[in-house]
């Protein structure tokens, strides 16, 4: 049993790690010009879902809040990554895989953004107690 768990463990983990490297190819088509328009519209979509802090169920909702994390956003990147020809998903999978070793996190982008989100939530509460 505990082979069996830790089979699947390595899986897992190996998904994990590879949906950084999916979602940056997917990136990288969306900037393709070879992909079609509503292919690139798709994965914007898919795209903006899995960086927005934003989710449709909100995470602090029991087991309901990670399942848009656990199924939506993966089903997603499947189907995203299905639309994209086989010889664009291959060079932007080559080109992911050789580039995600020398990404960077942007630390200023990710500080503004959570700043405005939290502007934009201290303004919410602003008006709520106004209210």
């Amino acid at each position: 049993m505990r082979a069996f768990v830790m089979k699947i463990s390595k899986k897992v983990l190996a998904k994990i790690r590879n949906l950084k490297t999916e979602t940056y190819m997917l990136y990288l088509a969306y900037k393709d010009p070879r992909v079609k328009w509503y292919v690139k519209a798709f994965l914007l979509l898919i795209l903006a879902y899995a960086l927005s802090p934003v989710d449709i169920i909100p995470d602090f909702i029991p087991v309901l809040g990670y399942l848009d994390d656990v199924l939506i956003l993966p089903v997603g990147i499947y189907f995203a990554v299905k639309m994209i020809p086989t010889e664009i998903r291959d060079e932007c999978r080559l080109k992911a895989q050789s580039e995600i070793k020398d990404l960077k996190i942007r630390w200023a982008g990710l500080a503004i953004v959570i700043m405005v989100w939290l502007v934009l939530l201290g303004f919410i509460i602003y008006a709520l107690i106004r209210l």
